[in-house]
């Protein structure tokens, strides 16, 4: 597959000394399987190093943002910045997805698996520009493709740092007086494979259901609905 590096170096705004790194970033484990021949690596010591950069600018971003927050809340900030849902937005605000070098069946894949794979593309491309451009070149590229992306204004006021359970919870006990319960709608497949479907009440009334591979996804993609149909 020929992709032309050099564009997407140009896109994200990077002059590679080493453009080699940046096809690494983009290479997932899967399309060495498929390819073993084409001399290339994947981009999982990248993304190791990547996340450790990212974890640190962030970490001092929010550090002077908000001097009088406590250690837990600015861990709870920055889980929010970095997170899969987060960085799979970054990666679909730089094109990243076009770029990706992949197996046939995870080129196939749009779901979470996808997210997933591209939440920590960027982050290997994140370590990429720190082996060829070093520290500042790789805060300038989190500064403007993520930290101005993401509104964090947002998931402070908003407590979107929070996960959606614990959001629910709070706005209804806040306009309601009322604490949220979860029972178990639907259960199918086998063990191995099984999907649980829960629905998030407000005292007798069932406000939204959810379906995930376990129960505790369910309760939370549930509860994400409850906040939408809720308007909260």
């Amino acid at each position: 597959m020929k992709i032309d590096f050099e564009s997407l170096a140009e896109h994200i705004g990077v002059s590679f000394h080493d453009i080699s790194l940046l096809r690494m970033a983009c290479t997932h484990r899967s399309y060495l399987n498929e390819n073993r021949g084409s001399g290339l690596e994947h981009n999982e010591r990248l993304e190791f190093l990547g996340d450790a950069v990212l974890e640190l600018i962030v970490t001092s971003f929010l550090f002077r943002k908000y001097p009088t927050k406590a250690e837990g809340e600015l861990t709870a900030y920055r889980s929010a910045i970095v997170n899969t849902v987060s960085l799979s937005k970054v990666a679909k605000h730089l094109g990243l997805n076009e770029y990706m070098l992949l197996s046939k069946g995870e080129a196939k894949d749009t779901g979470r698996a996808r997210a997933i794979i591209l939440a920590n593309a960027v982050e290997a491309v994140i370590g990429a520009i720190y082996m060829d451009q070093g520290y500042d070149a790789s805060a300038n590229f989190i500064s403007d493709h993520i930290l101005n992306v993401i509104d964090i204004d947002e998931i402070v006021d908003k407590k979107l740092w929070l996960d959606a359970k614990s959001r629910f919870q709070e706005r209804a006990q806040e306009k309601m007086g009322t604490t949220p319960s979860y029972k178990t709608l639907r259960e199918v497949g086998p063990d191995h494979d099984k999907q649980f479907t829960l629905g998030v009440f407000l005292g007798d009334k069932q406000v939204a259901s959810g379906t995930g591979a376990s129960k505790q996804e369910a309760e939370q993609k549930a509860a994400e609905k409850a906040l939408e149909e809720k308007g909260w």
